[in-house]
């Protein structure tokens, strides 16, 4: 199969009327926040998406991204490989609202969509790769140039007593 550039705004509840599928790539240049929270990407990232209806009549799109990445490790400063592979399940809402989110099943992450019923689907998928990155990025510990045994910290001095500048406060209480 060909892969192609995905479109950028998409109308989710059409394309789920028609059962829209798409595969192809995001080009990571156009995902500025990814790029600036790993070390460097592949130039494309594979995007499967299918549009569809459950059986209560909600909208939703799931699909799959994956592509590969590099990141610093936080231990020992050098770069290594991390491979992404997410899965994501939207449902589209006209509003932000509490109340709608409530009524969403647990299975559907809510996405708003615009004035005109589109979304941006660059923002969010960047956003669900964002969220997949590690809180930390770590090398396995037995692939870390840094051991734990080798590891220092320092000791924390005491810090020096000073008085307290309410003290004359309690002083006047007393009377």
């Amino acid at each position: 199969m060909q892969r192609v550039k995905l479109p950028k705004l998409v109308d989710p509840v059409k394309n789920a009327t028609i059962r829209s599928d798409y595969r192809g790539v995001i080009l990571s240049s156009e995902m500025p926040r990814l790029l600036g929270a790993v070390a460097d990407i592949a130039k494309e990232i594979d995007v499967e998406i299918k549009f569809a209806k459950d059986e209560q009549g909600l909208t939703y799109f799931q699909g799959h991204m994956a592509c590969s990445t590099s990141l610093i490790c936080e231990r020992c400063n050098e770069v290594f490989e991390y491979p992404m592979d997410v899965s994501f399940c939207f449902s589209p809402l006209q509003s932000a609202k509490d109340k709608d989110k409530d009524e969403l099943p647990d299975v559907y992450e809510p996405v708003e969509v615009n004035d005109q019923g589109e979304i941006n689907l660059f923002q969010t998928l960047e956003d669900e790769l964002i969220l997949s990155l590690p809180i930390v990025a770590l090398h396995a510990e037995k692939d870390c140039k840094q051991k734990r045994d080798e590891m220092s910290f320092g000791k924390i001095e005491p810090v020096d007593e000073r008085p307290n500048p309410f003290a004359v406060l309690k002083e006047l209480k007393r009377d």
